[in-house]
């Protein structure tokens, strides 16, 4: 069995205040776009996990963790998965997040068909922040550690997406360094109600400053974007993808062409 996990890019993202548990609460919305890893599932002799495609860092997996979870709810043979890794690492686009969640979605496809999202999400929490957004998907408002999820219904549908990746690296744990939380602001939400024409000097992101100040390129891809078109530009997550908002394919293509970054991908 095959899918096809997705990534997401963050419109805006407020860190409120750390949490006891050592966590943070944040307010997001989550927007999935089709740019997909390839992920297939094998019953096998024994249980396994290889990749191909980009190089993934260090040992550990989130589609191994959650082959562990799903196995705490439901009694399956053993399992060998294979990554084909297109999706960036450490860009902000939730790709291992999606890896994971796609990887329940599988297992529970071919094992376990009478659980239902809602069940889902509750493992896929346990994995990761991200990880239950990728279970339904689409524009969804996050808040909590990521988990707390609401779907949103304004219009992206006749929009375009330019994705800038530079090859940088950014990890959460140090984005999360630079960050100082703020609890007493606009909410989110609200900014989001507006039109789109709006959101550029309100719709923020609490990762840029200090992911900027030590990635300065980042911000010049930033000011680009907008310079080329882009009604509405961010990085996305703790970084280190930017991204643009376009109101028409024919912008998205002109700014492609017009600057020269060495990655950029086109949703």
């Amino acid at each position: 069995m095959i899918n096809f996990p997705t990534c997401k890019i963050n419109l805006g993202l407020h860190i409120l205040q750390r949490r006891q548990d050592g966590y943070h609460d944040i307010e997001t919305a989550m927007l999935e776009l089709p740019f997909n890893d390839i992920l297939e599932l094998i019953e096998s002799r024994e249980s396994g996990f290889t990749t191909s495609g980009l190089e993934i860092p260090g040992s550990g997996n989130l589609v191994s963790d959650a082959e562990a979870e799903f196995r705490k709810h439901k009694s399956i043979p053993a399992l060998a998965f294979h990554l084909h890794k297109l999706i960036p690492m450490g860009g902000g686009l939730g790709g291992g997040s999606s890896d994971a969640a796609f990887a329940l979605k599988l297992m529970r496809d071919a094992y376990a068909p009478e659980i239902g999202n809602e069940q889902l999400k509750v493992m896929a929490s346990k994995i990761g922040s991200d990880c239950a957004f990728f279970i339904d998907g689409g524009l969804q408002f996050a808040a909590g550690r990521g988990e707390i999820l609401t779907p949103l219904t304004f219009d992206l549908k006749h929009k375009y997406v330019v994705l800038v990746n530079l090859g940088i690296h950014v990890s959460t744990k140090e984005a999360y360094e630079g960050i100082t939380p703020n609890n007493n602001r606009v909410s989110l939400k609200e900014i989001l109600e507006k039109p789109i024409g709006e959101w550029k000097d309100q719709l923020i992101n609490d990762f840029e400053e200090s992911v900027f100040l030590k990635y300065p390129e980042l911000a010049t891809v930033k000011n680009d974007l907008y310079e080329h078109g882009a009604v509405y530009a961010s990085m996305t997550g703790s970084g280190s993808t930017v991204f643009g908002i376009f109101e028409s394919e024919i912008q998205s293509v002109q700014w492609s062409r017009k600057v020269q970054y060495e990655k950029y991908l086109k949703i």
